[in-house]
């Protein structure tokens, strides 16, 4: 079993920047990639990024790449997303997941075995 809890969010203008972390909890976290997905309201969730459990593959959505920067700290259970030059259109709840095993690559949300709660992330034109 794995919880995840999500913090950072908040309110930010156009252009600026914010980190979102995703503690979680066990002792296993290092087995697990990591996932983040977003979904805007009346909008299906979707993929952001996701890291592997050793940190040495990302992967992006192309509307984050070059923006966004996905981490992880095996040492203190915690994935990031560092995410600069932010768009209003990256308003969103932003849900961190994890994932043992990802038969069908880790953009996929079904593939996850556990989610957080989420942390909202306003972006002001």
């Amino acid at each position: 079993q794995v919880q995840l809890v999500e913090s950072g969010g908040g309110l930010v203008q156009a252009g600026g920047s914010l980190r979102l972390s995703c503690a979680a909890s066990g002792r296993t976290f290092s087995s697990y990639s990591m996932g983040w997905f977003r979904q805007a309201p009346g909008k299906e969730r979707e993929f952001v990024a996701a890291i592997s459990w050793s940190g040495g593959s990302s992967y992006y959505a192309d509307s984050v790449k070059g923006r966004f920067t996905i981490s992880r700290d095996n040492a203190k259970n915690t994935v990031y997303l560092q995410m600069s030059s932010l768009k209003p259109e990256d308003t969103a709840v932003y849900y961190c997941a994890a994932v043992l095993r990802a038969v069908l690559g880790l953009a996929r949300a079904s593939e996850y075995d556990y989610w957080g709660q989420g942390t909202q992330v306003t972006v002001s034109s």
